[in-house]
This record gives C-alpha cells, sequence and structure tokens, in this order.
C-alpha cells in the first residue's frame, strides 16, 4: 500500500480517482467508524455493513472533498445518519438503541462523545494487541468473555494469582500506552469501566 507524506497527496490522490488512496483512507479511519457505528446499533455485523457503506458514498462523492477533515466528517455524518437508518428499520430495539434513538433530541454533543469514544477504543484495541501474548489473553478473557479468575487459571493453567499480576500488568502497560498517546487518565478510567460494563 502506498504510504503518503502528507494529507495533501493522499486526498488529491483520492480526489482523482486513486484506489489507493482510498485504501489508505480506510486504514486510517475504519477501525474507529466500526467502533462508533457498533455503539450505535450494538451489532458487530450491521456495523461492519455500515461502514463499508461509508466508504462507498465516499468514493462517489470524492471529487466533493479537498481536505482530511472533511473527509473525516462526510464519514462521521454518514455512519450517524446509516446507522439511525439501521434503528428507524429495527422492528425491536434493543435498549441501547432506544437510548441512542432518544439521545438524538440533544444530538451534537452525544454523537461528539460517541464519536472521541470510538476513536480512543480503537487506539486502545491496536494497544491491546501490542501487549505480550500472555497479558493479552488474559485480558481479552477477563473485559471481553467477562471469564472469571478461576476460570481463566483453569483454562490457561495457570495459578490464580498469576492471573491477577498479568490482568495488573497488562491494565497499567495499557494505561502508559494510552497516556504517551496523549489519551488523559480519566479518559483511560472512563474506558477501563466501559469495558468492564460490557
Amino acid at each position: 500500500m502506498m504510504a503518503w507524506q502528507g494529507q495533501k497527496n493522499w486526498t488529491e490522490s483520492l480526489r482523482s480517482g486513486d484506489h489507493s488512496a482510498l485504501s489508505f483512507c480506510f486504514k486510517l479511519h475504519a477501525r474507529s467508524l466500526g467502533f462508533f457505528a457498533n455503539r450505535l446499533i450494538n451489532d458487530p455485523l450491521e456495523a461492519e455493513d455500515v461502514v463499508a457503506e461509508c466508504f462507498a458514498k465516499l468514493w462517489e462523492r470524492r471529487r466533493d472533498f479537498k481536505t482530511e477533515e472533511n473527509i473525516k466528517a462526510f464519514l462521521y455524518i454518514s455512519c450517524r445518519n446509516a446507522c439511525l437508518d439501521v434503528i428507524r428499520r429495527a422492528k425491536v430495539k434493543t435498549r441501547a438503541q432506544k437510548a441512542y434513538s432518544d439521545a438524538q433530541e440533544g444530538g451534537e454533543d452525544t454523537i461528539l462523545n460517541h464519536m472521541i469514544t470510538a476513536e480512543v477504543l480503537a487506539i486502545l484495541d491496536e494497544e491491546i494487541e501490542m501487549l505480550p501474548d500472555n497479558y493479552k489473553d488474559v485480558f481479552k478473557l477477563i473485559y471481553f468473555d467477562l471469564k472469571k479468575t478461576e476460570e481463566i487459571a483453569d483454562r490457561l493453567g495457570l495459578s490464580e494469582q498469576t492471573v491477577r499480576n498479568y490482568k495488573t500488568r497488562a491494565v497499567n502497560l495499557l494505561k502508559t500506552a494510552m497516556l504517551k498517546r496523549g489519551i488523559s487518565s480519566m479518559g483511560i478510567v472512563a474506558l477501563l469501566l466501559f469495558i468492564e460494563s460490557r
């Protein structure tokens, strides 16, 4: 994949119909858009479809955008609108979908919060993948699969204390990595609370 030195080059290439510029843009924004869409509709497969549709729309309208900021704004607005369409079409709304739909009364603040959370979750996801394997496995089992310490110890053939140590070390490594990326301590705490609530 071609690497661009500055936004001017790839955005101009996108405008001129260069598919590798679209791939570059996808790599930049797809992960955070996926988190954003999934937070709104609470359906990972539907969220993937929504994101793909947003990039298809971007490609159709590529000549309209001159800056990365314009492109990013278009992607998030398109994603939000597509998610609203999904929610409206759904015969049975989940509690999260209903809450989001109801929150549209407040509008832009809610969308901005979801955008920020989605982008930070995308960064967190990258950092989780860079953890040492033992820490990563334990972290995912605790926070994503919601397994208890003793279950993880049995599954991985570790002592419960080792599992607790790996969890603590993983969280500390993630906090450090997120701070290095400019994410505040409060933001990290909020994210960990969000993950624990899943």
